[in-house]
């Protein structure tokens, strides 16, 4: 079982090298002002130049405008735009032509009504994220380390291109894909020692688990009833 492993909301030239050197696929970079992640287009373009031919690259962004993202584009020359604000399908589709890059689409998951969109945001999406609901009262869409009932995907198509986020550790990630048999891992706040702030050995220890991982049915089978709280 391959597993796509992406580090989302990383802003040091140390932890970068510690996805890199880990086997990170994805490293995603944060254009969100509110987040504690966030960097300037500049601090990207640095980052980047170093992950570049290393990992993908991914620009996270929220509702942002074309001349924004468009900056973004240019500065930093990302090989994905991160869509995790309330955009449309519409919106999606758009930015996915005016643009000509991959976008991978987040969608936020408390229950099963959440799961309705899907079939639409794949449609026009390269790939999809599903990420834990923020709660309420929180700022960000994402990075605010909760979980979802895991169980709520078992009925998705075996063959959609997603990735699984929210509250996903070195800790409970083996689980995470015994229950969900997900062909992408996303994490940012449980790689951190503290909000915005990445830990290496959080980081190594993370990869290591899902490289780690071996699907066992018998194991599957004992999760099942499980239920993961948010």
């Amino acid at each position: 079982m391959t597993v796509t492993v992406k580090i989302c909301g990383l802003s040091t030239e140390e932890t970068l090298d510690a996805a890199l050197d880990a086997g990170a696929d994805m490293v995603g970079f944060v254009f969100f002002p509110k987040s504690p992640r966030a960097v300037s287009n500049e601090r990207a373009r640095q980052l980047a130049d170093q992950a570049r031919g290393k990992a993908e690259i991914v620009a996270l962004t929220v509702d942002m405008d074309d001349a924004a993202l468009a900056a973004i584009v240019e500065t930093v020359r990302p090989d994905w735009l991160q869509l995790h604000g309330g955009e449309s399908v519409e919106r999606v589709a758009e930015i996915r032509r005016r643009f000509g890059l991959p976008v991978l689409k987040a969608l936020g998951i408390r229950e099963a009504a959440d799961l309705a969109g899907i079939g639409a945001y794949a449609a026009v999406a390269d790939r999809l994220l599903l990420d834990a609901k923020p709660p309420k009262g929180a700022t960000l869409p994402g990075g605010n380390g909760v979980s979802f009932d895991w169980h709520l995907l078992d009925a998705l198509d075996p063959g959609l291109a997603y990735m699984l986020s929210g509250g996903l550790d070195a800790g409970n990630v083996a689980q995470a894909l015994a229950v969900t048999h997900s062909p992408g891992i996303d994490a940012s706040s449980g790689v951190e020692s503290a909000p915005g702030i990445k830990d290496p050995d959080r980081i190594r220890a993370f990869i290591a688990a899902i490289r780690g991982f071996r699907p066992n049915p018998d194991h599957s089978r004992a999760l099942a009833g499980e239920r993961i709280s948010s």
